[in-house]
């Protein structure tokens, strides 16, 4: 059965996945912002803090691999709003675990959760998002992921302000899953049932969406995408972007207090610039790859990665003005990154069958998170050993290498087809 969407629905549906990216977004924030926090409760050492989120990455890394099969049986609809509730609840007993019984074992409970959910939900908005952008004919990935951002944002605000004042972590953490589960329940309304919505062709007409597949035909079709070697080399490039992103998420406001030594208000108001610079850039970032290209933008986009990571490592060298430096160094560790996850998924997508390009577009979006995950403990391992700035020098590196791996995520159709679709 197929059903023809209208363009209002087209863009309710748009603006829910939107909601969705923003959400997962406002989840993570507002966990890093108070990161400090726990573990000045929980009275940890930088290496314990990298185990205890490695639960979270446990979490994440399971619910990846779930994602999948789960929208195969689902769909991404139902998927969505019970991912999303997952992270509500994991909120909720790092809050517990943190400033009511004080006990890690209950935290990382909570960030196994929260880790399931945000890894599950992660896969399906984007492969969701996708789906809309092939049905609406724009490119909008690189804004669904400024709405992310735009969560980040809302999220660090919130927790240094809670931080500032010294709101207990519980109060805070159940007032961001309360937030959650309603905005869920209300944008997923908005998300078409199943995979038969009908894609609007440019004259507005609609073209019928091939007939959907069996259970067993989409499974075998999202293992054989791991053998193309060009979606491979685009995955590395969403390893190093996303490693530089989750690193930061998880270890900037930490780098900040105990590498700059400065406050834990501080660190969540670093943050909160990191989070400001990856928004401007995601916005920003559609006429420019439309000006230039993926390949030239990834490019650039790695070199300044890579440019304010060394400055952020090594600038409390360089005193009296070591701080002031390192905090524009956060702006183009921001910067750089940026686009690095957008475009990858863009480019995953970019394939004539929509159905292969869903499974290709889960396959890159699974290493990606697989890093933005995994990452942050090997980085607290390492930090626990070396220092955490020295501990960063491992991103620098893979930076380096997704720059390297550009070449991967060309267009494989001719620009002015992409910009007759999106006019």
């Amino acid at each position: 059965m197929t059903a023809t969407l209208t363009r209002p629905q087209l863009t309710a549906w748009r603006n829910a996945i939107f909601v969705v990216f923003a959400l997962s977004g406002i989840s993570l924030a507002s966990w890093v912002a108070r990161l400090p926090t726990v573990r000045d409760n929980l009275g940890l050492d930088t290496a314990q803090v990298g185990i205890l989120i490695f639960a979270m990455s446990a979490g994440s890394v399971i619910g990846l691999v779930a994602a999948p099969p789960i929208m195969l049986r689902l769909g991404a609809r139902a998927g969505m709003v019970a991912s999303l509730c997952l992270v509500a609840l994991g909120c909720v007993l790092i809050g517990l675990g943190a400033s009511v019984f004080f006990t890690a074992p209950v935290v990382a409970v909570g960030l196994a959760l929260f880790g399931f959910g945000n890894g599950a939900v992660d896969v399906m908005m984007n492969v969701e998002g996708a789906a809309a952008e092939r049905a609406i004919g724009k490119t909008l990935m690189p804004l669904m992921h400024a709405f992310y951002s735009f969560g980040t944002v809302a999220g660090a605000g919130l927790g240094a302000l809670a931080s500032l004042f010294a709101v207990p972590v519980a109060v805070h953490l159940a007032v961001i899953a309360a937030i959650i589960v309603v905005a869920a329940f209300v944008a997923i309304r908005f998300v078409p049932r199943g995979a038969e919505a009908t894609e609007p062709d440019a004259d507005g007409s609609a073209v019928a969406a091939a007939p959907r597949a069996g259970f067993r035909e989409r499974l075998l079709a999202g293992l054989v995408v791991w053998k193309d070697v060009r979606l491979l080399a685009i995955g590395v490039i969403m390893l190093g972007m996303a490693f530089a992103e989750g690193s930061a998420n998880d270890w900037l406001t930490i780098a900040v207090v105990d590498g700059y030594d400065q406050s834990n208000t501080t660190g969540a108001v670093v943050f909160g610039l990191f989070t400001v610079s990856m928004t401007a850039g995601r916005v920003l970032g559609g006429p420019v790859l439309d000006r230039f290209g993926r390949v030239p933008v990834l490019r650039v986009s790695a070199l300044l990665g890579a440019i304010g990571l060394a400055v952020f490592i090594f600038a409390p060298t360089l005193a009296p003005m070591a701080t002031w430096i390192g905090y524009a160094g956060t702006v183009l560790w921001a910067l750089g990154c940026s686009l690095g996850f957008p475009v990858g998924m863009s480019a995953a997508a970019d394939n004539d069958d929509p159905r292969v390009s869903a499974a290709r577009v889960s396959a890159v979006a699974i290493i990606g998170y697989v890093a933005f995950l995994v990452g942050p403990p090997v980085i607290g391992l390492l930090g626990h050993e070396f220092g955490i700035l020295n501990g960063l020098l491992l991103v620098l590196a893979l930076v380096v290498l997704a720059g390297l791996a550009s070449p991967a995520a060309r267009e494989r159709h001719a620009r002015g087809a992409t910009a007759r679709a999106s006019a």
